[in-house]
């Protein structure tokens, strides 16, 4: 049996799907929050989703 497989791209890969729902959670909060709360909170989440996303796309390449 080969002992050397790798886990380390399927935790990553784990760990970016999680942070990538906890920001949709956010972007789901955001309503509850004042106007300016949400533009203050909404472009860095926007970001931060964009972010998470390619990092998971390149993980598939």
């Amino acid at each position: 049996m080969d002992n050397s497989f790798d886990l380390q791209p399927v935790y990553q890969h784990h760990d970016l799907l999680i942070e990538l729902g906890r920001v949709e959670m956010a972007m789901d909060y955001l309503e509850e929050r004042s106007e300016n709360e949400r533009q203050a909170l909404r472009p860095r989440l926007l970001s931060r989703m964009t972010r998470l996303r390619d990092e998971l796309a390149q993980l598939a390449i």
